[in-house]
């Protein structure tokens, strides 16, 4: 009995590549981060920003920037230790480089975990990524920062980053 081989292996590679496609469409795209789920983090970081996926630092830095929330980038953002420590669990659970690592690795692919910075917009990949936004863009009045990721990203508050 001959089998035929080119058809099976054929067979092989073509559910290989949809499998590979579909869990690459489960996941959103290459720009999908998961969004923040918890109810208080979302009211607590989300008054003032975009409550910012777990997934795009290191558990470092959220837990640097946790532990100094008097100096929030400027702003006194202090809240009672018992939410300060409910938020710093839920996202260092969900960071970069743990539970969020199936979202976070790749931006945060080539920075150090120990030493990443506090902000996403200072890491190599997001800068690489927005290389082509001009220094005017950056200024228009309704983008006015590199943080505020829905000026571009329509869709950011549910993880979709794509341009």
């Amino acid at each position: 009995m001959r089998l035929p081989y080119r058809s099976i292996a054929l067979g092989v590679v073509a559910i290989a590549f949809s499998a590979l496609l579909f869990q690459r469409a489960q996941a959103g795209g290459s720009h999908y981060f998961a969004p923040v789920t918890d109810p208080v983090v979302k009211e607590e970081c989300g008054s003032c920003h975009l409550a910012f996926p777990p997934s795009m630092l290191p558990a470092g830095s959220w837990q640097r920037m946790m532990g100094d929330l008097k100096n929030h980038f400027g702003d006194d953002a202090s809240v009672d230790a018992a939410t300060a420590a409910h938020i710093t669990d839920y996202l260092v659970a969900n960071a970069g480089d743990t539970g969020g690592r199936r979202y976070g690795d790749k931006l945060l692919r080539g920075t150090s975990t120990t030493n990443a910075p506090l902000r996403i917009t200072e890491l190599s990949r997001w800068l690489r990524e927005h290389r082509e936004v001009s220094a005017r863009e950056w200024q228009h009045k309704d983008v006015r920062s590199k943080a505020n990721c829905v000026a571009c990203h329509a869709a950011a508050e549910r993880g979709y980053y794509d341009d």
